[in-house]
């Protein structure tokens, strides 16, 4: 593992907090992170490193046409190369530093509390061992509060492409590992791969008293969101957009306040909405939805939390009030224990009071 404390940040692999992209961090709300997937915040510069630090020849190890490759058709177009550059990933210390300066850079745009995907079979099938995974990952995660004031979560996200026996088969090493779960999710590909092939895996996460999340209704259908929902008794759904072309489902969310966490910025770039100002979140904030704004995977779709907070502002013309809401969904929808959940409240309403401040002052 690596010396001294594994958040110092390390200029030449990450941007520690030293980037943002569409606003200070000051124009953004303290809030909750619930929609990351930590494979997705591998930045050029640190596959580049890492891929010197382990020998690995990449197909593509030119910084400016790598950065070109980064232009997606659709979900599949993504994943291709998201895998493609997981492959420097290998050590704990390789996935100690991604998770770090993930945390750094989530920190300086106003995160205070985020919740964590990693992929378990993305890694076990190219032969990393799930140990030096997690491994490497915990030991930034348990520095966070500390060093940073982040307080964290970490879930196991199974790739619905592949069999749900396998899975299980994770999940059980998992658990002999004592791996510091607090639950499941569901991602990769949603096309031909229906909720109803892991409702096996997800009551079995349930028993456990693990939590239990789904990717659904991005590019799937609507009736995802509800499978996920009937079927996989997800407490909460990641992306979900597509919610809006069904009336009923609408009307059960908003009422059963099931959070769903969005990320604009991921939707534009894999092509799920046309573009941004066609984006639904405008309908689903004025639906009363229980949406929030996150990353999915920053380093390939053009920002972090506080970069989306900023393309939504500045396309739906959101103000203050809005930008609150839109961070109180995200704690709502956290897992964290009630008394942090007030800290990050208590933050959110000190944020907006400040805001108004600046305003009264500069007018």
């Amino acid at each position: 593992m690596t010396s001294g404390s594994p958040l110092a940040a390390d200029p030449a692999t990450d941007f520690g907090g030293t980037r943002h992209h569409g606003c200070m961090a000051t124009d953004t709300p303290p809030c909750a992170e619930l929609h990351l997937h930590i494979e997705g915040t591998l930045e050029v510069p640190m596959v580049l490193e890492l891929a010197e630090r382990n020998g690995i020849a990449l197909p593509t190890p030119d910084a400016a046409a790598l950065r070109r490759r980064y232009e997606f058709t659709d979900l599949q177009s993504f994943l291709d190369l998201y895998y493609e550059n997981m492959a420097v990933l290998r050590t704990p210390e390789d996935f100690e530093s991604l998770t770090a300066a993930y945390l750094r850079r989530a920190a300086a745009g106003g995160v205070m509390h985020a919740e964590i995907m990693f992929d378990p079979q993305a890694h076990l099938i190219r032969g990393v061992p799930l140990g030096a995974v997690v491994e490497g990952i915990a030991a930034a995660l348990a520095a966070a509060e500390d060093e940073l004031g982040v307080t964290t979560d970490l879930f196991a996200a199974f790739l619905r492409d592949r069999p749900a026996a396998e899975a299980d088969a994770v999940l059980t090493e998992l658990l002999a590992l004592r791996a510091p779960i607090a639950g499941i999710g569901l991602d990769s590909a949603e096309v031909g791969h229906p909720p109803s092939l892991f409702v096996d895996l997800f009551a079995r996460a349930g028993a456990l008293g693990l939590h239990r999340i789904a990717h659904a209704g991005e590019e799937g259908p609507a009736v995802f969101v509800r499978d996920s929902l009937d079927l996989l008794h997800a407490e909460r759904i990641d992306h979900g957009i597509r919610s809006v072309e069904d009336p009923a489902l609408v009307e059960r969310l908003v009422r059963d306040r099931v959070p769903l966490t969005v990320c604009p910025l991921s939707n534009v770039r894999l092509h799920a909405v046309p573009s941004l100002a066609e984006h639904p979140l405008p309908r689903m904030l004025a639906a009363g939805l229980n949406v929030c704004v996150n990353s999915d995977d920053p380093a390939y779709f053009g920002g972090y939390v506080d970069d989306n907070f900023a393309a939504v502002r500045d396309a739906f013309g959101l103000d203050a009030d809005a930008l609150a809401t839109l961070a109180a969904n995200s704690v709502d929808g956290a897992f964290a224990s009630p008394a942090r959940k007030d800290e990050l409240r208590e933050a959110i309403v000190q944020w907006r009071a400040g805001v108004s401040t600046r305003f009264s002052t500069n007018a």
